[in-house]
């Protein structure tokens, strides 16, 4: 038979785990209300009529459109050219590969700003490919192609580094069996590296489709803020501020919603594909 201490001690042992999550849980709440209250304030302070009123503003379906056709290419640059670089980086050794590697990712660490000006440097009209953009009669800065190239700067890297991570998951015996059988570099690549990796590859397209949705600094300061032309929905919600707050809490809004959807989208892509690599 068990002592009045052991039981005691029992009973404190079962105490202690909920008192410890109690004192974590109130050391997380100011952080999770940080995020979360301006969410809530975003959609609670807008009613329905002043939100449909705000879509309604001229601003918002030119915006719209943009953002649709600049990220849809931006991705599709992305996943064309990203693919391929992804697969050389999983299978790349050394010191090379890492410095490679690391060029890739830096784009997500820079700040807009920092894009921006860079872009401007490049493609300008007194930047690095200024003389060859003049004499073949390109015009690239505060253009629809100057978005697409602001969109991809920042956004390419992320659909990079998830496909990396998703070649690097993939069994090395499975390629070594495809060679042993005759197929050659690129059949391996197309026709199992990208089959197996698919749903890391899909989350890093829909990371990078998003990043691209959401590029404000770099694209206002290389493509500029001209509507219809250059405008996309961050620009428009800049704009809009300035005069309609109905307007620019209604496109957060859609935006935000928008954000939402595409992580719970990332969530099942990561989930499915954690399922099928046990």
């Amino acid at each position: 038979m068990s002592s009045p201490s052991d039981e005691a001690r029992a009973r404190a042992a079962l105490v202690r785990p909920t008192a410890e999550r109690l004192v974590v849980g109130v050391a997380a709440l100011p952080l999770v209300l940080l995020l979360a209250l301006p969410l809530f304030a975003l959609v609670a302070t807008l009613s329905a009529h002043d939100f449909v009123a705000g879509l309604a503003s001229p601003l918002v379906w030119p915006a719209l459109r943009l953002s649709l056709y600049t990220t849809t290419a931006s991705l599709a640059l992305s996943v064309l050219f990203g693919t391929p670089l992804a697969w050389v980086l999983a299978r790349a050794r050394g010191r090379a590969a890492a410095a490679l590697e690391t060029l890739v990712q830096l784009p997500t660490v820079v700040p807009p700003a920092v894009a921006g000006v860079a872009l401007l440097l490049t493609f300008g009209r007194r930047g690095l490919l200024a003389g060859w953009l003049g004499s073949s009669g390109l015009s690239v800065t505060f253009t629809t192609t100057a978005v697409i190239l602001a969109e991809l700067f920042v956004s390419a890297p992320f659909f990079v580094q998830a496909a990396v991570a998703a070649f690097r998951q993939l069994d090395e015996s499975l390629v070594v069996v495809a060679r042993s059988f005759g197929a050659g570099p690129l059949r391996v690549f197309l026709r199992l590296a990208v089959p197996l990796s698919l749903p890391g590859l899909a989350a890093g397209a829909v990371m990078s489709w998003a990043r691209a949705l959401g590029e404000f600094g770099a694209t206002l300061m290389f493509a500029g803020n001209l509507p219809g032309r250059t405008q996309t929905l961050p620009l428009a919600i800049y704009t809009a501020l300035e005069a309609n707050l109905a307007t620019a809490q209604a496109l957060s809004i859609v935006l935000v919603g928008v954000a939402f959807a595409l992580l719970l989208t990332v969530r099942v892509l990561v989930r499915r594909g954690a399922t099928r690599s046990r």
